[in-house]
């Protein structure tokens, strides 16, 4: 004789719940493994030697998985040089505003302190980014997709550079006459890897001088102080 299903003699299987948690976990991890795969090739080989294949094989994922989790190939890059630039890949994921040196600089009352505050973070900063600034530079003229990230990126720094000069302009320090949006572009130039490039990469400036000529150029240019 058969037992019915609804008869409390049938023993049923406990649903497994959906473990979220262990999902992202993952998904964050293959994100990270895809990243330190390209953040190695891209400087080895350039960007158009460098091909999603390439990366997938590094990483030991699919190059399914590569396009489901970044788009394409310039989007990649993007998220290479972002993590370079945030300090890694865990970094990179955590808003700006919520990062501590953002916060010091923030909350300090001193003009001055909040310039060498953000100077300070600026010889680190391109000391890791500049090998692909060098490769996006490179190829950002043939590369119709990788030139957009040039200018998505160079767009999110100018907003960091208006954000620092919006907390000069609250602290009533810019000099006379100078507007919030002259300050974050005299801002943009100085701190930009371009200058970086010239003084400490082909002049040979040690990083502690570069810092503390940032400070003093822009403490003259936006502070009117020597």
């Amino acid at each position: 004789m058969s037992i019915p299903p609804n008869s409390p003699h049938v023993k049923t299987r406990p649903r497994r719940r959906y473990d979220s948690t262990r999902r992202l976990a993952q998904a964050a991890q293959t994100r990270l493994d895809v990243l330190t795969a390209a953040r190695r090739l891209f400087p080895e080989r350039g960007y158009a030697g460098t091909t999603i294949n390439e990366v997938a094989t590094v990483a030991g994922v699919a190059v399914e998985t590569i396009y489901r989790a970044f788009g394409s190939k310039a989007a990649l890059f993007k998220g290479v040089l972002e993590a370079a630039i945030a300090g890694g890949a865990e970094r990179a994921a955590t808003p700006p505003e919520q990062r501590p040196a953002v916060r010091k600089m923030a909350e300090e009352p001193d003009p001055r302190r909040v310039l060498e505050l953000h100077a300070a973070t600026q010889p680190g900063i391109h000391a890791r980014s500049g090998p692909y600034n060098r490769v996006l530079r490179e190829a950002a003229s043939a590369d119709p997709d990788l030139g957009a990230v040039w200018r998505q990126l160079e767009a999110q720094r100018l907003a960091g550079m208006m954000r620092l000069a919006k907390r000069l302009r609250d602290l009533g320090a810019l000099r006379p006459g100078l507007s919030v949006e002259e300050a974050g572009d005299v801002l943009w130039t100085v701190n930009s890897y371009t200058v970086y490039d010239h003084l400490v990469v082909q002049r040979r400036w040690p990083p502690e001088r570069y810092r503390d000529w940032i400070v003093a150029t822009n403490a003259h240019a936006l502070l009117g102080q020597v």
